[in-house]
């Protein structure tokens, strides 16, 4: 089977972890890239196999306003360091996957320079999308053009011109070529031109055997873009959402939903990048109310269908919260002979182990056992595993037969009549393995202590539906096209506050509208 099949990914923000400047003065190169190589035996150590880390390449900020798709960005260091750090994890047996940021480029890149400097003369003002140049900007440039979320900052590639594929396409090849990654993220791929996504897909088929492309979509139909013809995966914004506020409600009917939604929607054979936090979201040991929560949830995160990821530093439950609109919080500096063991690195060390070993988890089909509010039960093959979100323990009772012992805290249970019984404590879980199999494991600590819950979240402002019933989704306000969404979610089921709040706080008009359109 391919590697990615089996992966358990370690995703870093390089910028943040390497403590860069937040701006870029392209001077020489600074080999901050270096001081990520100790981290790879770390990354060992807890059982992840693979490595997403960008984004990388030269840029003026944060990474994503892309200056040159083939340097190292300056800050980081040469390609000589990427190279190396792609040698380093490839010879620990790490796989290495990597941002690729085609759907806009910074104002610096060389195409956009020659627009600014040639108007309407430029060899290159076809390379991006609705350049006017009746029009104007913030930046005084004498013309308008495409950008991603409202950001002149990130000017929209045309794709389906061929020559931004091609050099496109022939950026993957150099980065093959030169780095021997295996694998790309595709950052905004919910945006990206299908025509350039199965162009994509058949260099990915041909360039290096088991090439994984995976993109980064929020909302709407994830079948749309992981398929046989594009992508291989998406990230699985569904679950995240499921993963923490399930906990926070004490209602895991939500999960048990999300599980059972993709598999209508024909995801059963992919496999989707399931995620507790990354370099957008608030880190989940802040997202949770209940810090006990760490533990079942994270059990779900390695146990449930899809490919489990941990984002730096959440496996010692650091918190992280934006503040003020700033994601820095969210990818800080850190180092990591200061980073201590605990409880929760403990968790995810055992945790990555399990997956590592029982593939059950990797390919044993999923079918639901016994689901209330604050217990959820599910079997993957024939590994049992069970949560308990309530500060009580509970009792289980669930379909088996033979006995079955605890892989984290190296308990007991024995059928009697067809049914296994047995009881888990408060916030916390068990994964289950059937008696007869090589026994590797060790009983971890107790799960970390409940805190007091922190209150809810403030209730949002309920927007309003367009006026006209009929008016294309195309010239609808933000705010029109939310309340469409929402319409059109509780047309399909119960919406949770938190639900409705992610709506609210999706604010991106091309990402409401591949949502609103993606509803069947």
């Amino acid at each position: 089977m391919s590697w990615y099949n089996e992966a358990v990914f370690y995703h870093i923000y390089p910028l943040g972890l390497t403590g860069a400047p937040a701006l870029n003065d392209y001077g020489e190169p600074v080999h901050r890239l270096r001081t990520i190589y100790p981290w790879i035996d770390h990354i060992k150590d807890i059982g992840c196999n693979a490595l997403y880390i960008g984004p990388l390449f030269q840029s003026v900020g944060h990474g994503y306003e892309t200056t040159d798709y083939r340097s190292l960005d300056s800050r980081l260091g040469t390609n000589d360091d990427l190279a190396e750090l792609v040698r380093i994890c490839h010879e620990k047996g790490i796989r290495v996957i990597l941002d690729g940021v085609f759907n806009h480029t910074g104002r610096d890149f060389f195409a956009f320079r020659d627009i600014q400097a040639n108007r309407e003369n430029s060899r290159y003002r076809d390379w991006y999308c609705n350049v006017n140049f009746w029009g104007n900007n913030e930046y005084n440039d004498g013309f308008s053009y495409d950008n991603w979320g409202g950001y002149n900052l990130l000017a929209k590639l045309n794709q389906r011109n061929p020559e931004v594929r091609d050099y496109l396409l022939d950026t993957v090849r150099f980065w093959v070529s030169e780095f021997d990654i295996d694998g790309i993220r595709l950052d905004a791929a919910d945006v990206l031109d299908f025509d350039f996504m199965k162009a994509l897909r058949d260099l990915a088929d041909h360039i290096k055997e088991d090439f994984w492309l995976m993109g980064e979509v929020i909302h709407g139909d994830y079948s749309r873009w992981a398929n046989s013809r594009t992508l291989h995966s998406v990230t699985d914004y569904q679950l995240h959402k499921a993963l923490y506020s399930a906990h926070n409600d004490h209602n895991y009917f939500e999960i048990a939903h999300t599980v059972r939604r993709h598999e209508e929607l024909g995801l059963r054979d992919i496999r989707l990048y399931n995620f507790a936090d990354n370099h957008d979201v608030e880190r989940i040991y802040t997202r949770l109310r209940n810090k006990a929560h760490f533990m079942p949830l994270h059990i779900l995160l390695y146990s449930l269908p899809g490919i489990p990821s941990i984002y730096y530093g959440s496996e010692f439950g650091i918190e992280g919260r934006k503040e003020r609109g700033s994601d820095a919080s969210l990818r800080p500096e850190l180092h990591l002979e200061q980073m201590q063991d605990n409880v929760c690195s403990e968790l995810i060390r055992a945790l990555g182990r399990i997956h590592l070993e029982e593939k059950a988890l990797v390919y044993g089909d999923y079918q639901e056992l016994q689901l209330t509010t604050t217990q959820y039960a599910f079997s993957r093959g024939d590994v049992i595993i069970s949560v308990n979100n309530s500060d009580a323990e509970a009792g289980f009772d669930v379909p088996g037969s033979g006995t079955y012992h605890g892989a984290l805290y190296c308990g007991e249970a024995v059928s009697d009549g067809g049914r296994v019984r047995f009881t888990i404590p408060g916030c916390s879980g068990e994964i289950w393995i059937p008696e007869g199999r090589e026994w590797k494991y060790e009983p971890i600590s107790a799960a970390p202590m409940p805190v007091e819950e922190e209150p809810a979240e403030a209730a949002y402002t309920e927007p309003k539906r367009a006026a006209d019933p009929g008016k294309p989704y195309e010239e609808m306000s933000i705010e029109e096209l939310q309340a469409e969404i929402l319409a059109k979610m509780a047309a399909n089921g119960p919406v949770t506050d938190r639900m409705k709040q992610d709506v609210i706080e999706n604010v991106y008009r091309d990402s409401l509208l591949n949502w609103v359109k993606s509803f069947r």
